[in-house]
């Protein structure tokens, strides 16, 4: 019976030793908007930046593409130049003006922002590989408690895939969410953000590359370490169980003599 017991103990020991392995590369699959610092607030300006991983085994992705909602009447917005990609922001008619906090009437708004890779420029195929992309935005708007940008990751050999999907109100997420950011109550200087100076952004863009680095070796050091102890517990519990059968043998042996 005991022989049993600590056989199963090992198994389950082993197997959540190599759940922890795996979560730290599932943790990071979807595109994501991340900010680094001040949170963005209503009706103020903020850096925003969308975390593209690659999950295509023989492909690199190629193009990304955020759409800004026009109902958020976002009159400005600026890209942060990456090597080897090229970015666009379009901006659109509005059906109808928006009055942002400050009382302005917006008639146009960006609606889209992109950033096509150059040739010879790729997140790499396979999935050890990510990019940032970094806007600076505002007025944010008002009236809602979050922003949704939804996005389309393309790929080299063609496969296109729409993350756009809303998380629905119970908090289970769906299979392609979209990327979102909440916005903080609006401060009293109508700002709560960095307002896109070159200064701010290099900051900003020092921040997040070691906030993501921070980041992946945490969950990669978590995996390890739970991974790590489930195994260990589970050698520990097959050495007991075969000290426990030797020791049986050993008094059934001594119990014939």
């Amino acid at each position: 019976m005991s022989k049993h017991v600590f056989k199963r103990a090992g198994f389950l020991a082993a197997t959540v030793g190599i759940a922890g392995l795996l979560s730290a590369g599932v943790a990071s699959a979807h595109v994501t908007a991340n900010v680094y610092g001040p949170q963005p607030s209503k009706g103020g300006y903020g850096s925003i930046f969308f975390r593209v991983p690659n999950e295509e085994k023989d492909a690199g992705t190629v193009k990304v593409e955020i759409t800004l909602k026009p109902e958020y009447a976002l009159s400005s917005v600026r890209t942060k130049p990456i090597p080897g990609w090229k970015a666009e922001v379009v901006k659109s008619k509005l059906p109808a003006p928006v009055t942002t906090a400050s009382g302005t009437q917006i008639t146009e708004a960006a609606t889209l922002v992109s950033w096509t890779a150059e040739p010879g420029t790729k997140i790499a195929a396979g999935s050890t590989e990510f990019q940032e992309f970094q806007i600076s935005a505002g007025q944010f708007p008002t009236n809602v408690d979050a922003i949704e940008f939804p996005a389309t990751q393309t790929y080299e050999n063609g496969k296109v895939v729409e993350w756009n999907q809303p998380t629905p109100a119970s908090g289970e997420e769906p299979e392609h969410p979209a990327p979102s950011v909440k916005l903080a109550e609006k401060s009293g200087d109508g700002h709560g953000g960095a307002h896109g100076t070159d200064a701010k952004d290099s900051d900003d863009s020092h921040a997040a590359s070691s906030s993501s680095d921070n980041t992946a070796r945490w969950l990669g050091g978590a995996g390890l370490v739970v991974g790590a102890l489930g195994l260990g517990v589970g050698a520990g519990a097959t050495l007991r169980a075969r000290r426990a059968t030797a020791a049986s043998s050993k008094s059934d042996t001594k119990g014939t003599e």
